[in-house]
C-alpha cells in the first residue's frame, strides 16, 4: 500500500518542515487505486437505472426527469472535485461510497454521493436539487453522517442518529425506555436518557422500605443493551446517562466512572452527564454546602419530581420541608470530585441547565432539562406515559438531532453566507419533514410539532490560521460574534419563509419569545458586526445584518412566525471535517499533523492550510488559555438556540482546583453544557454515533 506510506512520510521533515506534499501523493495513489474498483457504466443515466433496478438506490426517476438528472450530473462534474488530503479520501471510500454487496467495487464517486444526496432531499425539486448540489460541491454546507451517507439509498439507515429520552419513575417506563433504547440504537442511532426522575437507592416502592435500587442497576442494564444492539456487529451501540447533580444518588453514579470501581457497579462505555442548576455554583462559590435530596421523597412532599423543579428559586423550599429526604455534601468538594473523574475518564459531560433555560425561547411551553451525547441539542422534553402493559398511553417530547455543518472557509471566502444558511436550513428541513422514526411515538410527536434542525458550523480554527489570526485574539472573538450573528439572523429569515410559505408554524409558536419579540431586543440594541479593523476586511463583500434589518425580521417573524422551534447547534464534527478538509467544528487543533488509527492502519492528517507561515497560528489546544477558549465559545454561544459542543484540554499540569474553576467560569459565561475533558495522557473515545 504506497498511499500509507506515502503519508506517513509527511512526519519525515525535510528543511525543518512537514513533507506536505507527500499527503497528496498519497491522494492521488489512493484515489487511483479507488478509481481501479469503480464499477464502470456506459454513461450517467444507465449507471442509475441499473443501480436502480438491483436495489442500491431508491427510484429517482419518480421525481425527476432524465435532463434533470443528466443536467444535476453534469452539474457535480463540472467542480472538478479533488479531495485534498488522503484523510479526506480514504474516509469517503471507506466510509460513505456505495458499496457492490461483496464490497470488492465502489460504485460511488464524491459527485455520485452528492448527486444522490441532493436528488433525494430535493425530492423532485430540480432547483433546490440544484442548490443543494453546489453547496455540497462548493463545500460551503456538509450533511451530517446519517445523512450524507444514507440519503439516496435503497437499503439504507435513518437520515437522523441522535436520540434524548427521558424515564419516567417506574418500571413501566424503564422497560419501555430499556426497549425505546434498543430499537433506535438498532437503526444506527446514539441515544442518551435522563435517570433524573429514577427514586435513590434505599427509597420504598408501594410503601416497602429500602426497595428501590437507584439509578446504578438501571445504567447497567442500559450498557448492556447498547452492547447488544449493534447494528449488526457494524458499529457500537452508543449511550449516555445524565443525572441531577441534587439527586440522592450523584455520588454512586459518579463512582461508576472510577478506575478501581467495583465491575458490579463500574460502567465502561457508556456516557456520564451531570446536570447542574446555577444554585449549585453559587453554593460552591459561598463555601456551602449542598443538599442531595430523595427524590421520591420529593415527589410525595410536593406532587413534583425533583428535575421538573426550579432549584435556583425552590431550593430553600426544600431544604425546609420536613418530609423531603436530604443530606448534605460539599459543594467545593463536589466540583473537585467531578474533576478527580474527569482527569480519569473524561467524564462527566456538564449540562448548565440554568443557562440554558434562561436563554430558551420556549420556557412558556416546557423546560430543557438534559442534552445528548455530544452536548450540543437543547429542546424541551416531557416523558411518555406507559401503561401497565408496557403500552404508551400518551407520548411524551422527546428529541431526534438533525444536523448539518457551513465551512466557514468556503462560506467567508465565497462571499455567500445568506444564500448557504439558506440552502443548509431548507436541506436540514428536508430531513426534518421526511423523519419518522416511528418506533419511539415521543420522538416521532416531537419532530412534527417542532420541526427542530440543528445548523452548526466547522473549520473556524483553519480559517483563523489561514488569515493569521490567532485562536485567543479578540479579532477571533470579533469574528466568531459577527459570523454567527449573521448565521442566526439569515436562519430565523428562511424558517419565516419557510412558515410563511407553507402556512405552517411549529407548535407553540405564539407563546414563544419570537413571537413576543422579546428574542429581539439584543438585536435591536446591539450591531453585532465587526469592530476590529481585520475582521471588517473579512467581511468585505459579505452584507452582515445591521439593528435595522433585525427590526424588520422582528417584524415578520411576528406576522408569518417561524416554521422550526429550534435551528441552530454546533456539533463536534469529525468524519465529515475530514472530507471537507477543516479542522473540527469550532474547537481548536490538537496537532499540527494528527494522528488517527483506523483497524491495523495509522493516518496522518496536517491541518488545512498548513504551511511555515500558518504554522504558528495552529497553536495546540493544549497550549491554550482554557478561559479564552471559554470566551470565544461564549460569543459564538449568544447567538445559537441550542447548544455548542466544548472540549476543554488539560494537561498533567492542570490540578482538579484549576478544573473546577473552569466549570464555574464557563457556567457565567452563559455555556450550555461542557462536552468531556481531555488530557495529553488520557484518550477519550470519541462519540462517533452523533458526531456529524
Amino acid at each position: 500500500m504506497r498511499y500509507l506510506e506515502l503519508n506517513s512520510a509527511v512526519l519525515h521533515k525535510r528543511d525543518g518542515f512537514f513533507q506536505l506534499e507527500k499527503d497528496l501523493e498519497a491522494t492521488q495513489a489512493f484515489e487511483e487505486e479507488a478509481l481501479g474498483k469503480l464499477r464502470k457504466f456506459p454513461d450517467p443515466i444507465i449507471r442509475l437505472r441499473t443501480l436502480i433496478q438491483e436495489g442500491y438506490y431508491e427510484d429517482f426517476f419518480v421525481h425527476y426527469d432524465e435532463a434533470t438528472i443528466l443536467r444535476l450530473f453534469d452539474l457535480a462534474y463540472s467542480y472538478g472535485f479533488r479531495f485534498q488530503s488522503f484523510m479526506a479520501v480514504s474516509k469517503f471510500y471507506k466510509d460513505y461510497a456505495l458499496k457492490s454487496d461483496d464490497k470488492k467495487l465502489y460504485l460511488e464517486r464524491y459527485e455520485d454521493r452528492v448527486l444522490s444526496v441532493a436528488l433525494h432531499l430535493g425530492q423532485g425539486d430540480a432547483a433546490k436539487a440544484e442548490a443543494y448540489v453546489r453547496a455540497m460541491m462548493e463545500q460551503r454546507y456538509q450533511p451530517a453522517t446519517p445523512t450524507f451517507l444514507n440519503a439516496g439509498r435503497a437499503r439504507r439507515g435513518e437520515l437522523v442518529s441522535c436520540f434524548l429520552l427521558e424515564v419516567d419513575d417506574s418500571l413501566n417506563s424503564i422497560g419501555y425506555n430499556l426497549n425505546a433504547a434498543m430499537q433506535l440504537s438498532k437503526i444506527g442511532g446514539g441515544v442518551a436518557l435522563n435517570l433524573s426522575r429514577l427514586r435513590a437507592r434505599g427509597e420504598p416502592i408501594k410503601g416497602v422500605a429500602h426497595a428501590a435500587k437507584g439509578v446504578v442497576p438501571v445504567m447497567k442494564l442500559l450498557e448492556d443493551a447498547f452492547n447488544y444492539a449493534d447494528q449488526m456487529g457494524q458499529r457500537k451501540g452508543a449511550g449516555a446517562v445524565y443525572l441531577n447533580i441534587f439527586h440522592w444518588d450523584v455520588e454512586e453514579f459518579l463512582d461508576t466512572k472510577k478506575i478501581n470501581a467495583d465491575e458490579k457497579s463500574r460502567i465502561q462505555t457508556l456516557s456520564l452527564g451531570l446536570i447542574v442548576p446555577q444554585k449549585f455554583f453559587e453554593l460552591a462559590e459561598a463555601g456551602e454546602d449542598f443538599f442531595v435530596f430523595a427524590p421520591y421523597s420529593v415527589y410525595q412532599a410536593f406532587g413534583e419530581h425533583l428535575d421538573d423543579m426550579d432549584l435556583d428559586r425552590r431550593y430553600e423550599e426544600l431544604l425546609a420541608h420536613p418530609q423531603v429526604k436530604k443530606r448534605a455534601l460539599s459543594a467545593r468538594a463536589m466540583l473537585t470530585r467531578i474533576a478527580q473523574t474527569q482527569f480519569e475518564s473524561g467524564y462527566p459531560y456538564i449540562v448548565y441547565k440554568s443557562n440554558a433555560n434562561r436563554a430558551h425561547p420556549l420556557k412558556a411551553l416546557g423546560q430543557i432539562k438534559m442534552s445528548n451525547l455530544c452536548t450540543e441539542i437543547f429542546q424541551l422534553q416531557t416523558p411518555t406515559l406507559v401503561g401497565e402493559a408496557g403500552e404508551v398511553v400518551e407520548p411524551g417530547f422527546d428529541i431526534s438531532c438533525n444536523l448539518g455543518s457551513l465551512n466557514i472557509v468556503n462560506v467567508m471566502e465565497q462571499k455567500n453566507l445568506a444564500e448557504s444558511v439558506h440552502t443548509a436550513m431548507d436541506a436540514l428541513t428536508a430531513v426534518s419533514d421526511a423523519s419518522a422514526v416511528r418506533q419511539v411515538p415521543g420522538v416521532h410527536r416531537a419532530n412534527q410539532a417542532f420541526h427542530a434542525v440543528g445548523l452548526g458550523a466547522m473549520n473556524l480554527h483553519g480559517f483563523l490560521a489561514k488569515n493569521r489570526l490567532p485562536y485567543e485574539s479578540v479579532e477571533a472573538r470579533d469574528f466568531v460574534r459577527s459570523f454567527f450573528a449573521a448565521v442566526n439572523y439569515h436562519s430565523l429569515k428562511r424558517s419565516m419563509e419557510i412558515a410563511r410559505e407553507r402556512g405552517v408554524c411549529f407548535f407553540g409558536f405564539e407563546r414563544s419569545t419570537y413571537a413576543s419579540g422579546e428574542y429581539f431586543e439584543p438585536y435591536l440594541t446591539t450591531d453585532f458586526r465587526p469592530r476590529t479593523e481585520a475582521v471588517q476586511k473579512l467581511f468585505q463583500g459579505i452584507p452582515l445584518p445591521s439593528p435595522e434589518d433585525w427590526a424588520r425580521l422582528k417584524e415578520e417573524v411576528a406576522e408569518h412566525g417561524l416554521y422550526h422551534a429550534y435551528r441552530l447547534a454546533i456539533a463536534p464534527t469529525a468524519s465529515i471535517s475530514y472530507i471537507q478538509n477543516a479542522t473540527p467544528s469550532i474547537q481548536p487543533i490538537v496537532e499540527h499533523v494528527e494522528t488517527r488509527t483506523y483497524g491495523n492502519a495509522t493516518t496522518y492528517y496536517p491541518m488545512p492550510f498548513l504551511s511555515e507561515e500558518t504554522y504558528w497560528f495552529y497553536k495546540s489546544a493544549y497550549h491554550m488559555n482554557m478561559y479564552r477558549l471559554i470566551d470565544l465559545v461564549a460569543e459564538a454561544q449568544a447567538h445559537v438556540d441550542q447548544g455548542i459542543s466544548t472540549v476543554i484540554y488539560v494537561t498533567s499540569e492542570t490540578s482538579t482546583r484549576e478544573l473546577a474553576r473552569l466549570y464555574v467560569y464557563a457556567a457565567k459565561k452563559g455555556l450550555k453544557s461542557l462536552y468531556y475533558t481531555r488530557t495529553k495522557n488520557l484518550s477519550v473515545e470519541e462519540c462517533l454515533s452523533c458526531s456529524v
